[in-house]
């Protein structure tokens, strides 16, 4: 997706893709759905429960995105700071939730694997999308962006 506003954190893969692709992969590699197979009952309930907490902070960050006018894309401008609702306890409520979806459909898919690229997803949001949004938030807000970072962490 290529950047067509230099008012943007200049994230260029969108990040649903990054957990997308790894969780596949590793869902690939050993879950015994890719054998027609299911994993566990405990491990679908389990896996299910966590999964669709992570839809809804999905959903509840997208709209918390949508009320206050901006976007919920990082390769497009940032409008508006959000610290209400979700965000005044995340600064990333939609990556908590997209963590949160990858390993719980790692648990109910029974794949350590899917597991393990989890944790890359994770470094790779971390260094490669939020590290970018912080840089151009705080260079876009300043010290609004500033105080909003020390009252609410960035994960949870």
């Amino acid at each position: 997706m290529a950047r067509t506003d230099a008012d943007s954190a200049g994230v260029r893969v969108p990040p649903p893709f990054i957990f997308l692709g790894l969780l596949v992969a590793g869902l690939w590699y050993d879950s015994p759905w890719f054998r027609g197979e299911l994993a566990s009952i405990e491990a679908t309930i389990v896996g299910a429960v966590v999964a669709v907490f992570g839809i809804v902070l999905i959903v509840t960050g997208a709209r918390g995105h949508k009320s206050a006018g901006s976007n919920v894309e990082p390769w497009k401008p940032t409008t508006a700071i959000i610290s209400t609702g979700i965000y005044g306890y995340s600064r990333n409520p939609i990556y908590l939730g997209m963590a949160l979806t990858h390993g719980g459909i790692a648990i109910a898919g029974g794949s350590l694997a899917a597991g393990i690229t989890l944790a890359l997803c994770i470094l790779i949001i971390r260094t490669y999308v939020i590290a970018r949004e912080e840089r151009y938030l705080t260079a876009k807000f300043g010290e609004s962006y500033t105080a909003y970072k020390k009252q609410v962490r960035r994960w949870i």
